[in-house]
């Protein structure tokens, strides 16, 4: 087996506290809810050994729940909830925001992650909940930009921690979004002037393909894709095209691999109602690695605990203690060591050792 420390780009934390679930739990001991069985609690990142997350801030529009937002001001106040409840994690020592490279987890001589509990994190699997070896280090991602009322909101979200914003999710008044083609509005091109000058990283998961391409011409800033896959396997407007890929790998980002079963199956393999597997989560990794050439523009996104439950991810991942599942499955499709540890971590530490602003 081979043993590397994680990073997952994005997961729904607090979304998910604040609606109810005790994510400070183990996955097992979460009550199930109308989203499905809980699969994300913070002793499974431990047990599974991931060490930097990328930790939203996510708010619904109105229609999605009907009980979501309907105003810049409501979508503002859900989203200081959801910081509250990081603030207070943070307090306690479970959590800690990374807001500079320099407050990253460090890499060996061989650019592999140090395992700064002297090896323990193997050993957490069979520890009981309370135990934390170390705190979460987490970088805060803003999902669709609504809560920035306007741009004068920046400074104050900077200086909170936040360091990561996708325009738009669904509906936006910003950009267009998924299942919303568009373009970035006047309104979000200001916006974007000021995410610049604080030096935020974009993140063109949900953007629609114009917004995509706009903010490309727009924006000298880095780009990502936290929690996106091919559109070549899924052939929807919520996937990266190739040329997508290909210009978010030219600007020197990353991509996040979703693992939503839907996301990861092609339409007519989702309709018969299979199950994704590891080998589809490799499937897509190696379609990005194909078209980047080099497996350094690649990594997990998971998005496993958004608005998902354990029967709409691959079936070999139960918690995200299982993760490290994926590194056996990459090795076995013929990935090398080292490139293994760079998808599963790597890459994203180095992206943001070079790119985090502050």
């Amino acid at each position: 087996m081979i043993r590397c420390v994680l990073a997952d780009a994005h997961l729904d934390l607090a979304y998910n506290a604040v609606r109810g679930r005790e994510v400070t739990r183990p996955a097992h001991e979460q009550t199930p809810d109308k989203e499905g069985i809980p699969t994300v609690g913070l002793p499974d990142l431990q047990a599974g050994n991931v060490r930097l997350i990328c930790a939203t801030i996510f708010c619904e529009p109105e229609a999605d729940p009907p009980t979501g937002f309907r105003t810049p001001e409501q979508a503002h106040e859900a989203a200081q909830r959801q910081l509250a409840w990081y603030q207070a994690r943070e307090a306690e020592g479970v959590v800690r925001f990374v807001r500079s490279g320099r407050e990253l987890p460090r890499e060996d001589e061989n650019g592999r992650w140090r395992m700064e509990d002297g090896g323990r994190a193997e050993a957490s699997r069979s520890l009981p909940q309370s135990s934390i070896l170390h705190p979460l280090s987490s970088i805060l991602l803003m999902e669709g930009a609504d809560p920035l009322r306007t741009p004068a909101d920046v400074r104050t979200w900077f200086d909170a921690g936040l360091r990561i914003v996708g325009l738009a999710w669904r509906k936006a008044r910003y950009a267009g979004g998924t299942g919303n083609p568009g373009p970035i509005t006047l309104e979000g091109l200001e916006l974007v002037k000021e995410l610049d000058r604080f030096g935020f990283i974009h993140d063109a998961s949900h953007l629609a393909e114009l917004s995509f391409w706009q903010l490309l011409d727009v924006s000298g800033g880095p780009v990502i894709a936290s929690h996106s896959n091919c559109r070549s396997i899924v052939p929807t407007d919520r996937q990266l095209s190739d040329d997508m890929i290909r210009a978010i790998v030219k600007r020197g980002g990353v991509i996040g691999i979703n693992f939503f079963d839907k996301f990861l199956l092609s339409p007519a393999e989702y309709a018969r109602k299979r199950r994704a597997t590891l080998v589809d989560v490799v499937h897509h990794v190696k379609r990005i690695c194909d078209l980047a050439g080099s497996d350094k523009h690649v990594g997990l996104g998971t998005d496993m605990d958004g608005g998902l439950g354990r029967d709409e991810i691959p079936q070999e991942i139960v918690t995200a203690a299982d993760l490290p599942k994926v590194a056996d499955a990459l090795s076995a499709a013929g990935f090398g060591d080292d490139a293994v540890c760079r998808t599963m971590g790597g890459n994203w530490l180095a992206y943001f050792r070079a790119h985090l602003p502050g």
